[in-house]
């Protein structure tokens, strides 16, 4: 496994841990995400990265566990009885093995500065579920702490593109952190997060 698949599950499974101590009167809750609940993030993570997966894949992206598929950027409906777990189990495991896989690095994926081919960008794969493991955490009273390798390298992926960051659908403004923060608290103020 290489090292970009192995710190892409690392992130997951740190994602998975946080589904799997949601509290089962807690998926309603609020989260740092505006207007988005609990069961709300997870749903987000599991179509985007669906999509990435169907793309490489080159299929088109299905409903899984409950979690119907909708357009990049939309919430997708889920019912309380939806299995989220399962669902991102199936999406992660076929996105580490994507990773390592010669036939999907020419596919085209979109990003904030473009389209981009997906070997490219594939050592910057696990932003999205790392941050919303976070929001997850945060949301529910969870445990708030991410892979530290993966928020180091992230964050220096993330440092040059600042202002192409700065987008609706992708960071919102920065946030100061605090004196002394950190390492994680840099990283989630410069994603616009208020730890």
């Amino acid at each position: 496994m290489s090292e970009n698949a192995e710190r892409f599950t690392r992130v997951s499974q740190g994602f998975l841990a946080r589904i799997e101590a949601v509290p089962a009167d807690r998926w309603d809750d609020p989260t740092p995400c505006p207007n988005w609940t609990a069961r709300q993030v997870v749903a987000h993570v599991i179509n985007e990265q669906r999509r990435i997966l169907a793309t490489l894949r080159r299929t088109e992206p299905k409903p899984l566990y409950g979690v119907p598929v909708v357009e990049m950027g939309v919430v997708p409906p889920v019912t309380v009885d939806a299995d989220l777990a399962a669902a991102w189990r199936e999406i992660s495991t076929g996105l580490a093995d994507a990773i390592d896989d010669p036939a999907s690095a020419d596919a085209e994926l979109p990003t904030p500065v473009g389209p981009l081919p997906f070997a490219a960008m594939a050592d910057a794969l696990p932003e999205d579920v790392l941050i919303h493991s976070w929001d997850l955490a945060r949301g529910t009273g969870g445990d708030e702490r991410l892979d530290q390798e993966a928020v180091a390298h992230i964050y220096e992926k993330f440092k040059p593109l600042d202002e192409a960051l700065r987008q609706p659908w992708a960071f919102g403004p920065k946030v100061t952190p605090p004196p002394g923060a950190d390492l994680q608290t840099e990283f989630l103020c410069f994603v616009g997060r208020r730890p």
